[in-house]
């Protein structure tokens, strides 16, 4: 699965002064409704989801990415949105440090499916210089086409 196949460009947010996304509760709002459409439930049940999951443990995993996610029974697949915060956000990360790029994933009970996404996102952020281009980018369709572009050196996993 590659990961344009479940994120499209209107579904990521570059939040490059730090208007929109002050902490958690805004990250997991505004990943809600992105989401929200893309796996027609109400933004209010994917939100808290994401926030049962955070009580549970931080998905902030270190290096400035958190990657929230859920299982939610009404989505037919996996879906995902991104905000990037070059600023950075209070995340609860492993590290302690802010995050600046928060992947957020909601689908259908399947786990295998779900945790080869989860994967495939954490082994593209995984690189320093690929993690710093992307929080750089200067908008969404700059964002959508380095995933892009690191979909297609990757192939389909």
């Amino acid at each position: 699965m590659r990961l344009t196949d479940v994120l499209v460009a209107g579904r990521i947010l570059v939040d490059l002064d730090g208007g929109f996304v002050h902490g958690k509760v805004d990250a997991l709002r505004l990943l809600s409704s992105l989401l929200a459409p893309a796996v027609g439930a109400p933004k209010d049940q994917i939100e808290k989801l994401l926030s049962d999951r955070e009580q549970v443990q931080s998905t902030g995993i270190g290096d400035g990415v958190g990657i929230p996610h859920a299982f939610i029974e009404s989505a037919t697949r996996q879906e995902a949105a991104l905000l990037l915060c070059p600023l950075g956000v209070p995340f609860d990360a492993i590290d302690g440090q802010n995050c600046t790029i928060l992947f957020g994933v909601v689908g259908p009970r399947r786990p295998g499916e779900h945790l080869k996404l989860l994967a495939r996102i954490s082994r593209m952020l995984r690189d320093a210089d690929t993690r710093s281009r992307l929080v750089h980018s200067e908008d969404a369709e700059a964002a959508y086409q380095l995933i892009r572009n690191h979909d297609e050196a990757m192939g389909a996993v």
